[in-house]
């Protein structure tokens, strides 16, 4: 019994003994051959070395038959690599990479003719099931062609097939069932993505089905259709006119109710195709509410491309006429404007353009502030088109709008706008509205005084100066030159105006201009240089000078000029402006003895007589003065006759002020109003690229003018 246990106890220890640091058996229990560690070790590295050469000894033929064909080894055979890193390809397997592209290849064009075999036997009996009377075999044909369609070979058969493709299309348009609707519409949609297919729907009259789709109440097959026809407008010549014909726009446009911003993406885009160059379909928009729908979606929606398509769209119908009230009036301009921050450069774009275009439509909409406020923040800009777009914009908007003049003044316009002008260079675009701009905000608002003198203090008044000299272009002139107006009311400006030689320049541009309009003869041949009459060019030169001339200083440099005679001469012009002009620089002049002296001797007592009766009281008003004033040396009866004269004429309509002005002192010339404005019709440019998409080539607009119409003047027609 003691010798059993103790044998058991002996075969534990030996366990024990095992599982610390000896792996190998002592042979105390087993009777194993006991040896050495390093007789092990060789030969069990013996061992390893025959296996590898017997693994190596495989011949290099086979090796590379295993990586290129690993089909052909013996199952459980796998082919040894000499390779010691796994993560990189052996030469063998890199010159075996070919190979498998090829059988790959291989195995896909077999696939490929078997797809192709399968449909082309298909078709015929497709098509008959297609336009079977029972719905429930024209559904599970519907289904089975929609699950052709998503292979290419297959795919291509059934394009190819016109009997085919106008089966789906009746099928489509004819069952009640919304199950086959949406495979007939999954169909077209697959097929729209080819050429091909795209003719195929083209000719089997697939468009009107598939606007008749857009009022299906399945969300799927509004979406197949929408994008089928977003793919036939996009590459289909034609396609066009077809969804036009089919009322395509009247079911377009009450889709932008829909949530889905994808959705709402690909419908936008579809009106910006059938509305780019094609004023009736801009009408049938606006008559179906849909300026009212983009304007929402601008403001509530931040999925970035629904945004720039539903931009392009307002891009386009901001130029015309009926839909430029109906976008300003549903918020158009403060929805627009709030994506000029922070959006993308594209939708950003979009915005200014569509703004510039929207913006003289808007010269009496409320709300702009913030709008103004980043329009001046974006003058620093060194981007050309958002230059153009902000100087044009706060153009139109201090255009006649007192609020908007002031805010702009305040919110440091003047020099934004100055320094605008000095960067832009020879780039018309930019100088004429930005000196349209302060030509608006140094006039007829509480702080247009404060923004003449801004533009001294800014400097801008030697850089305002020089737009005269350079190569004339000349509705830049013609801003140039009724900004110096107003810049000369402010009595400080006087002196650096002169300093900075704007009287020289004027003079000039006046006689370069009166040349022009005098070679061209009568008026009924207007002259026109850049689409500026040359005879409005002649009015606000006059009328700036008539300003200058109230500074003594000026007024001698002005006479130095042989001005005089011309002045006279002008009172003999056609035009109402010019005369009244005219007659308000002699005025100004005759307060000088000398040039009153030689204003008198050019002959202008006839020509001035005449202008007492004028209907124009500015003219006569002005005649009258200038009578007064070189009747002063004359004999007590002519100084009589012209008093009785200037009565009649300026009292005739009046009997109580005829009979006070008998027994009245002669007229006083302080009487006279010195802030007449020059009238300046409007003008246009065309825009600029804004992106890699074509630019409407009709987007051009025109600024308004700091004066009502002018009734002498052609206005461009709306596009």
């Amino acid at each position: 019994m003691s010798l059993q246990m103790s044998e058991a106890e002996g075969a534990v220890k030996v366990e024990e003994w095992q599982q610390t640091f000896y792996a190998p058996d002592s042979g105390i229990q087993s009777g194993a051959t006991t040896i050495r560690d390093e007789d092990s070790v060789s030969a069990s590295a013996g061992e390893n070395a025959t296996d590898l050469e017997a693994q190596y000894s495989l011949t290099r033929a086979q090796r590379v038959r295993a990586a290129m064909f690993p089909e052909t080894l013996v199952e459980g055979e796998t082919a040894l690599t000499a390779h010691s890193n796994p993560d990189q390809p052996t030469n063998v397997q890199r010159l075996a990479e070919p190979s498998q592209l090829l059988k790959t290849a291989i195995v896909h064009l077999i696939n490929y003719q078997d797809d192709a075999e399968l449909a082309t036997r298909a078709v015929p009996e497709l098509t008959k099931l297609l336009a079977d009377e029972d719905q429930v075999v024209v559904n599970k044909a519907a289904l089975i062609v929609n699950q052709l369609t998503r292979k290419e070979a297959s795919r291509r058969v059934l394009m190819q097939s016109p009997q085919m493709v106008s089966a789906v299309v009746r099928a489509m348009q004819n069952t009640g069932d919304l199950e086959t609707a949406r495979c007939a519409a999954s169909v077209l949609h697959s097929l729209s993505h080819q050429r091909e297919g795209l003719l195929a729907i083209f000719k089997s009259g697939g468009i009107p089905a598939l606007v008749r789709m857009l009022s299906s109440p399945m969300e799927s097959v509004l979406f197949y259709a929408i994008t089928t026809l977003h793919n036939l407008l996009l590459h289909q010549e034609g396609a066009k006119m077809a969804v036009r014909l089919a009322d395509g726009l009247q079911r377009m446009v009450p889709l932008l109710k829909k949530t889905n911003p994808k959705f709402l993406a690909i419908t936008t885009d579809c009106l910006q195709l059938l509305s780019y160059g094609n004023q009736e379909s801009k009408l049938i928009i606006l008559a179906n509410g849909g300026p009212e729908s983009l304007v929402f979606i601008m403001r509530n929606h931040n999925y970035e491309k629904l945004l720039w398509t539903t931009s392009r769209v307002l891009k386009v119908l901001s130029v015309c006429p009926s839909n430029k009230p109906a976008i300003v009036d549903a918020g158009g301009m403060q929805a627009l404007g709030q994506h000029l921050t922070g959006s993308s450069q594209r939708l950003t774009q979009n915005c200014l353009w569509t703004l510039r275009n929207l913006s003289d439509a808007a010269t009496k909409q409320e709300g702009l502030d913030g709008l103004l406020q980043i329009l001046v923040s974006q003058l620093g800009s060194d981007d050309v088109n958002m230059l153009t777009c902000a100087t044009g914009i706060l153009s139109n908007l201090t255009c006649n709008n007192a609020r908007n003049k002031a805010l702009v003044t305040q919110s440091g316009g003047v020099e934004a706008l100055i320094h605008a002008v000095l960067r832009a260079g020879e780039k018309e675009d930019v100088a004429e509205p930005a000196v349209c701009a302060l030509r608006h905000l140094t006039s007829r608002h509480p702080d247009a005084e404060l923004a003449q003198n801004a533009v001294r203090l800014h400097y801008g008044i030697p850089a305002i100066t020089k737009l005269l000299g350079q190569p004339h272009y000349w509705p830049v002139v013609k801003a140039t030159v009724g900004l110096i107006r107003n810049l000369a009311l402010c009595p400080a400006n006087q002196a650096p105006l002169r300093e900075s030689g704007t009287i020289p320049r004027l003079v000039n541009l006046l006689l370069k201009a009166h040349q022009e309009t005098q070679r061209h003869g009568s008026g009924a041949q207007q002259t026109y240089q850049d689409g500026v009459r040359m005879e409005e060019i002649v009015e606000g030169c006059t009328g700036a000078l008539h300003i200058l001339a109230r500074d003594p200083i000026n007024r001698g440099e002005i006479a130095s000029m042989q001005t005089i005679p011309l002045f006279v001469q002008l009172l003999y012009s056609y035009v109402e402006n010019i005369k009244r002009v005219s007659a308000g620089v002699l005025c100004e002049l005759a307060l000088d003895k000398q040039c009153a002296e030689m204003i008198d001797a050019e002959g202008a007592s006839a020509p001035l007589m005449e202008l007492l009766h004028s209907p124009n009281e500015g003219i006569a008003t002005y005649a009258a003065a200038v009578l007064f004033r070189i009747s002063e040396d004359k004999s007590s009866d002519y100084r009589k006759r012209v008093s009785v004269e200037l009565t009649h004429s300026l009292f005739k309509h009046d009997p109580a002020a005829w009979e006070m002005a008998h027994a009245a002192m002669p007229l006083d010339p302080g009487y006279i109003p010195d802030d007449l404005d020059v009238v300046y019709p409007p003008y246009g440019y065309s825009d600029l690229p804004m992106d890699g998409l074509p630019l409407d080539a009709e987007l051009h607009e025109q600024y308004m003018p700091e004066m009502t119409y002018d009734p002498r003047q052609v206005y461009p027609n709306p596009l």
